[in-house]
């Protein structure tokens, strides 16, 4: 398969690797489950190098509306501190956070921020995860902004993550547009649609011609 990968006939330089992301938790306070993220992990960022792929992406994996302090710092600093480790240790690769269970953008923001003097780290915003939290997407965008390198985007209908074509769901693609319009052209972050199919695929490039969306 990474032979395949690496024959095609394409521009790669952009190409994302989605890594390892169900019950992975780097701020954990058990050795154990920590041990088993940093396995998966390094085996994600291995596979990577391998594909030549410019960056690798994880969740965040946060518990949504745990608002103990000790909690939330502690995400914040020990992401910090083992991504710094991962990114010294791959040093071909990028790194992006992907937003999946936060119910708003604070810690991801703090994080991004604390890592803002690392080139190869940057927020995936995943925009269909953002529409199941409580949090306006207009709140995501703004605090999120400076820090977005990459996006995900899909379809749904505000209550499970189902990865429809873009535009047939519930989520208010004007807002999509209007963030992209207050991006310089140079900083617009690429972009991945995640649906399932290569017809749910098409369908969602047809949309985003039909309405002059970004990046199409």
């Amino acid at each position: 398969m990474i032979e395949n990968y690496k024959s095609l006939d394409r521009d790669r330089s952009e190409d994302t690797l989605h890594g390892a992301f169900l019950d992975v938790c780097v701020h954990s306070d058990d050795a154990k489950i920590l041990e088993v993220s940093d396995l998966r992990i390094h085996q994600s960022m291995d596979i990577a190098v391998k594909l030549g792929v410019k960056a690798v992406i994880f969740h965040t994996n946060m518990i949504p509306n745990f608002r103990l302090k000790s909690y939330c710092s502690n995400w914040v600093n020990r992401n910090a501190a083992y991504w710094r480790r991962i990114l010294a240790e791959y040093p071909t690769l990028t790194v992006y956070l992907e937003n999946m269970f936060d119910g708003e953008p604070t810690l991801l923001s703090l994080l991004a921020a604390k890592m803002a003097d690392e080139p190869r780290f940057g927020v995936c915003f995943d925009m269909a995860h953002a529409f199941l939290a409580d949090t306006p997407l207009n709140q995501w965008c703004d605090a999120l902004r400076p820090y977005i390198c990459h996006m995900h985007i899909n379809d749904n209908d505000g209550l499970e993550d189902t990865h429809r074509p873009v535009g047939t769901e519930k989520l208010p693609w004007e807002i999509y547009g209007d963030f992209m319009a207050s991006i310089p052209k140079e900083k617009r972050p690429t972009v991945l649609i995640e649906v399932r199919t290569y017809e749910d695929l098409m369908e969602s490039v047809e949309y985003l011609k039909k309405n002059h969306l970004y990046p199409l």
